[in-house]
């Protein structure tokens, strides 16, 4: 199975981006986590996006706040998708990553999630890992029969609720 990358311009974004290596470890997705920057580190976040499909990745997590750029950074740096997490935060609370995040150019796409949305990037990585992985998609399949579980199971309580009222 191809490894997801997930990277992080700052480790501030962290707390956020764990929720995603733990949605992975619960696919069971092999991941690397690290902190690059895209203008602190630039070298160095460009040879990793260059390297990432020899290296066995087959999706890049980027997370960045503020108008940081890391996810383009990365898109302009491997035909792997890319998948951008906006981080809140700053004067504009988020907005500035949610636009340099989404706002590509033509020919170099970012798939981009909501503001913070960590767990929602590693389940779109594990759908695009999924197109040529009948085992993981049982596994989202199972998730997805888990989460309809639980609304149905709160439903009925609520039902419950309103019948004693």
């Amino acid at each position: 199975m191809k490894k997801v990358a997930v990277i992080m311009g700052s480790d501030s974004d962290w707390p956020v981006v764990k929720g995603a290596c733990t949605q992975l470890d619960a696919l069971d997705i092999p991941y690397e986590a690290h902190i690059l920057s895209a203008h602190r580190t630039p070298t160095q976040a460009a040879e990793f996006a260059k390297s990432a499909r020899e290296r066995g990745f087959g999706v890049v997590i980027c997370a960045a706040g503020m108008a940081a750029h890391l996810a383009g950074a990365f898109a302009a740096n491997t035909t792997l998708p890319v998948i951008g997490i906006p981080m809140k935060g700053g004067v504009l609370d988020g907005l500035d990553a949610l636009l340099a995040t989404v706002q590509m150019p033509g020919g170099i796409p970012v798939a981009t999630v909501a503001l913070n949305g960590a767990k929602n990037a590693a389940v779109l990585a594990a759908q695009i890992l999924a197109v040529e992985d009948e085992a993981l998609t049982r596994r989202l399949e199972a998730e997805r029969r888990k989460m309809a579980e639980q609304i149905a199971e709160k439903d009925a309580k609520l039902q419950e609720e309103l019948l004693k009222s």
